[in-house]
């Protein structure tokens, strides 16, 4: 099926612009050469870019469900991509891990290693994880936890994290920048659904929800989606001046496409993604090597599903190709038509915000007891009144307050913000919004994993994503955090600094 294509591209007012007919087009010849040279006179920005493998052993846990299993092959292996920026003053980097999750401890202990190893303050270091199904964890055994021992797999992503960065430096050359970005609404679909009564089954704390994460595919009880969908890829990209691609940060906000094969390892679309975009630009072997990234925005509520109109079973990793190659592609064509820049100024700011932390009732505990005393059912098969019985009492244990880290980075105009959570569409569309730097855009899942993050609104509806337990932070937390980056946002403003 052919897909139309929608894109729209931001340019940034610059007082010397490289403008290109064709994208990412690698300099040659006297007259090519000699444009390249004046245009590097004018150059303040650098950009480097590299990765690092970060693909664990097999037989350990994909951790992906409620029930962990072994990984029993590699289909494609695990990176964390790195891109470094340098505008004279400040240095920036940003990290994107092929991961379900990075506890808040390994990405501290990286980003130590990299301000003691490069003297890039920790602040202005960004590392998300994309949330694939299909790889191993760097959360631990304790990922709720928020001081930890990293285990030996923890300390081995930090490292080869701080790697790719070091690398990434050792690349930094001069380059000019561009923003843009396309949208791909075929391709994403709100998970939460409204339904006919009677047909959203007791939740596992005995309870009805309003609504109903992942409903049987063209059930006709289906009535509407409970929120809407960001349709939106956005990306800064940079090159040599009017010449080699050197790197790319994407987001967009689907939750992961899935369907690999049995114990599988896998990036899921988010690596096929780069390769393809390095397939479109014809730069495989292009040295130093071109490295694209996609992070993950705010698909807390959103995947890959149209539950009204439901695809019938494919082989595997034929969705995977079919989502990333059409969001590759539509990138590229973005890529065509922008203005490039390479007088630009960088800043970060950081903040541990302290939030509430959910605390279960004493009704929510008795349950969980009494559920716990019972005797264990069969392995094999996910007990999920159980297991959130062990989550309730694991909530208990937990201090009023946590500290959870926000970051923005002000790469010229373009604002990007992070939370360590799932976070609801709804908060990404507004944040762009709202945003006093435009264009805007939210990556989630960086700096650690603090569960899901829906709307006071979404709250009141239930469904999984509000659980007590998949959900661990206060009911406003959203708000809160939210006003916390947009006010980071505006320290960030030029000339407030």
């Amino acid at each position: 099926m052919q897909n139309s294509q929608h894109f729209r591209c931001v340019g940034i007012p610059v007082p010397v612009v490289v403008l290109a007919a064709f994208v990412f087009m690698p300099a040659g010849g006297r007259e090519a050469a000699a444009a390249q040279d004046r245009a590097e006179e004018t150059v303040s920005l650098l950009a480097g870019a590299a990765t690092s493998n970060i693909t664990p052993p097999l037989g350990g846990g994909i951790v992906g469900g409620f029930l962990p299993i072994p990984s029993q092959q590699i289909h494609d292996e695990l990176h964390a991509r790195c891109l470094v920026l340098d505008d004279g003053n400040t240095r920036l980097a940003l990290v994107v891990c092929d991961l379900l999750g990075i506890h808040r401890a390994v990405s501290d202990e990286a980003r130590r290693l990299i301000s003691e190893q490069l003297h890039i303050q920790s602040s202005n270091v960004m590392i998300s994880a994309t949330h694939t199904h299909s790889a191993c964890s760097a959360l631990g055994s304790e990922r709720y936890r928020f001081e930890i021992e990293l285990d030996d797999n923890q300390r081995f992503v930090a490292g080869r994290i701080a790697d790719g960065v070091q690398r990434a430096v050792q690349l930094l050359r001069p380059a000019e920048l561009a923003v843009g970005s396309a949208d791909a609404p075929e391709h994403v679909f709100n998970r939460r659904w409204f339904m006919q009564d009677g047909a959203v089954p007791v939740n596992p704390f005995g309870e009805y929800d309003q609504v109903k994460m992942n409903p049987p595919g063209g059930s006709p009880h289906l009535l509407r989606p409970a929120g809407p969908v960001d349709p939106t890829i956005s990306f800064i990209a940079v090159r040599e001046p009017g010449g080699a691609p050197i790197g790319l940060f994407a987001a967009y906000s689907l939750h992961y496409v899935g369907g690999v094969g049995p114990g599988h390892i896998s990036s899921d679309y988010y690596g096929e993604f780069c390769d393809q975009l390095i397939r479109l630009l014809d730069v495989r072997d292009q040295d130093p090597a071109f490295v694209p990234m996609l992070a993950n925005g705010t698909s807390g509520n959103i995947n890959n599903i149209n539950f009204r109109q439901p695809r019938p079973s494919q082989p595997a990793y034929q969705q995977i190709q079919y989502v990333a190659h059409d969001v590759a592609a539509k990138v590229h064509t973005a890529l065509q038509q922008l203005a490039w820049d390479s007088q630009i100024t960088l800043a970060a700011a950081y903040r541990e915000a302290e939030i509430g932390w959910r605390r279960p009732t004493e009704h929510q505990l008795d349950r969980a007891r009494v559920l716990l005393a019972a005797p264990v059912p069969e392995a094999g098969r996910a007990d999920l009144p159980r297991i959130y019985a062990e989550r309730t009492l694991s909530m208990a244990t937990h201090p009023e307050k946590a500290p959870v880290p926000l970051q923005v980075l002000r790469i010229g105009r373009v604002c990007l913000g992070t939370m360590p959570c799932e976070v609801f569409s709804e908060i990404g569309l507004e944040f762009r919004e709202r945003a006093p730097l435009q264009p805007a855009f939210l990556v989630s899942l960086a700096h650690g994993y603090y569960g899901y993050l829906p709307t006071p609104a979404q709250h009141e509806l239930g469904g999984y994503e509000t659980w007590l337990g998949t959900s661990r932070m206060e009911r406003e937390a959203s708000d809160r955090l939210l006003e916390h980056l947009l006010e980071m946002a505006s320290e960030l403003q030029p000339g407030r600094q």
